[in-house]
């Protein structure tokens, strides 16, 4: 496993994947029409350095912080898990969090920008994130060993817009747990915007409150959120609208039991319209 360092204050150079790539211009581009940009592979190119520098602002380090307290800790804690892979590390908010609670992470994402920013994030918070350029349908490619646990947080499983990909993913994370390993993986409320409309407490997962991340177009295959700056910026993300019940099927179906899933951090039902739910899975042996 070769692990990705980048110099301060400099583009890295990604060794573990020579299929890695930065945008060519710090710019977004979607063509004519935006919202026939349906393709698994789109994020790399979404997340261009002028909106990962951003992109802390919209989650507030501090107050995430509060608003999710110890749920990730102690949810790993309670289960002896030490060991953890973080899939989904974007600038690294909960690698830090687990390797300042004594956790031992190996942060793993498909952006080398996003790595970037979380390298000097753990940097600046006096930990060395021990990061990994990988995309999940290959992850056992580049990521080696057996995890105690997996994390695949910030909404990042909607990247995925093919189904047999998302199957696929699964199984990469399934295979790189130990035999009673757990995943943890979160997704938007998409069942209310699909149904309801959207609306948002701003409470949890984005708390910047002076950033807005809304929706410009929902259907049943796309998922079209627009982030808005204070300094009059705006980025957008195309994503697919996970329902509860299709990701809860996805799980049991790549082989996890036990599933359990939390709305906003609290047990199912005392949420009556979370933002997001948090899926907990075991890797089990029948």
């Amino acid at each position: 496993m070769s692990f990705f360092v980048p110099p301060t204050g400099e583009k890295a150079d990604i060794s573990n994947n020579s299929d890695s790539i930065f945008a060519p211009e710090d710019k977004q581009d979607y063509g004519e029409d935006p919202t026939k940009v349906r393709e698994t592979d789109k994020y790399t190119s979404e997340y261009i350095r002028g909106f990962v520098d951003k992109w802390d602002e919209l989650i507030d380090w501090d107050s995430r912080a509060e608003s999710e307290g110890r749920f990730f800790i102690d949810m790993l804690k309670a289960r002896g898990k030490t060991t953890v892979l973080d899939v989904a590390t974007g600038t690294g908010f909960h690698s830090v969090q687990l390797l300042k609670a004594g956790f031992d992470v190996y942060s793993a994402d498909g952006s080398a920008e996003m790595l970037a920013k979380a390298f000097e994030n753990g940097r600046q918070r006096d930990v060395v994130l021990k990061t990994i350029h990988a995309d999940w349908r290959w992850l056992n490619r580049d990521v080696h060993g057996k995890y105690d646990a997996i994390i695949c947080l910030g909404n990042s499983f909607t990247h995925i817009f093919d189904e047999a990909d998302r199957r696929r993913a699964l199984a990469e994370f399934y295979a790189a747990l130990k035999h009673d390993g757990i995943l943890i993986l979160d997704q938007r409320n998409y069942d209310a915007i699909l149904d309801e409309g959207f609306s948002t407490k701003h409470k949890y997962y984005y708390c910047g409150d002076q950033v807005s991340a809304e929706p410009i177009h929902v259907d049943d295959g796309l998922a079209r959120f627009q982030y808005s700056f204070p300094d009059g910026s705006q980025h957008t993300l195309n994503m697919f609208p996970l329902r509860k019940k299709y990701t809860r099927e996805l799980l049991h179906e790549a082989g996890f039991r036990d599933i359990k899933t939390f709305g906003d951090f609290q047990e199912e039902g005392e949420e009556t319209r979370p933002d997001f739910f948090i899926h907990v899975a075991e890797k089990h042996y029948d």
